[in-house]
């Protein structure tokens, strides 16, 4: 590998001295097992998607087969202590040196990049919510908590290579004098879909604290349901959440106090629902996270922007948007023209 960089510069190195961090953040979008990865001078974007065949009511959005939620991980260049990426060294067949987009196995780079990670069976509550891992129970300690040292122990060294297009994608760990070198194949990327969202047509823009979603997500686990419907309220300033399922029927209602929910922005009356297994995929996000704006747009498709302040003192972003059913007939969405609320991102 050394004549190699000697000879033909490598498109991207990096070096990052926490491998926990970045299996932590990535840990938010591992409900699938590939993903697409994509390069830039600003960090590494990796794009999961979930398609399955809707039963009952359709989707709102006619997308193909039947996509109904993506999530974004960002792993922005600040969470590495060396990067480098340089475009000129794609080969000249790939039009305008664009950043590279690989599919690799999105299961492999979780199991490698915790090779030296904690044994997750010794804590009870890693089994929570069936993922494993950090909860909502460790993050009612704080977003900070999903870092300390007492969880994460000693942090190993963290490097990824990518040398030409073609090759594998080189993972190098490096820990209490152990190293350990995984590569993993680069898949043909599938094409990668997307879910329309207007960010330029808001009808509902809510931010609160991340662990007050995740609780009501939780707590409607109960009913067992397959969808859950979001209602909001502008002239109420009312926000909840409710679902029906086998088991019964459950609802939360959020406290509009501005110390809980500091922005609350709805157009008129809003009632829509998705599904709900998909919403509870973002359960990690929701618990390492400290505060989740809450978008939805005119074909009320929802956002889920998660803000996870690293112990670096880095934030990190991870993005869900999900495709809203059909309304029922008689439903009590309203179809006004409304105003655009303006920003959409977290306040300073």
């Amino acid at each position: 590998m050394a004549d190699t960089q000697t000879q033909v510069p490598m498109i991207f190195t990096s070096i990052s001295s926490s491998a926990r961090q970045l299996l932590q953040v990535l840990r938010c979008i591992g409900f699938v097992s590939k993903a697409h990865v994509q390069i830039t001078e600003a960090g590494i974007r990796f794009s999961v998607q979930e398609s399955r065949v809707m039963q009952g009511k359709r989707p709102a959005i006619d997308l193909k087969h039947s996509l109904i939620s993506i999530g974004f991980a960002f792993l922005q260049k600040e969470l590495f202590s060396n990067y480098n990426y340089r475009p000129e060294a794609i080969s000249s067949d790939q039009d305008g040196q664009e950043p590279p987009i690989l599919q690799i196995s999105l299961e492999s780079l979780l199991e490698t990049l915790q090779i030296f990670g904690i044994n997750e069976s010794k804590y009870p509550w890693s089994q929570e919510l069936g993922f494993g891992g950090v909860t909502g129970a460790l993050a009612r300690g704080g977003p900070a908590a999903a870092f300390d040292n007492r969880v994460l122990g000693t942090a190993g060294i963290c490097k990824l290579i990518y040398e030409r297009t073609g090759s594998p994608l080189c993972v190098i760990l490096e820990e209490a004098g152990i190293t350990t070198t995984c590569e993993l194949t680069i898949y043909e990327p599938e094409p990668l879909a997307d879910i329309p969202f207007d960010k330029q047509a808001l009808v509902q823009k809510i931010i609160m604290r991340s662990n007050l979603l995740h609780d009501a997500v939780t707590e409607l686990s109960a009913t067992s349901p397959t969808r859950v419907t979001m209602i909001a309220s502008q002239a109420s300033r009312y926000f909840a959440l409710s679902s029906t399922g086998p088991h019964g029927s459950a609802t939360v209602e959020f406290s509009t106090d501005p110390q809980l929910l500091e922005t609350f922005d709805v157009s008129g009356k809003l009632v829509n629902t998705y599904k709900y297994s998909m919403l509870k995929a973002a359960s990690r996000a929701m618990a390492m996270a400290s505060k989740v704006s809450i978008r939805v747009d005119r074909q009320g498709v929802l956002s889920l922007q998660f803000l996870i302040e690293l112990n670096t003192g880095v934030k990190s972003f991870v993005d869900f948007r999900y495709v809203p059913f059909l309304p029922e007939e008689g439903s009590d969405r309203e179809e006004d023209e409304v105003e655009e609320p303006g920003d959409t991102e977290f306040p300073d």
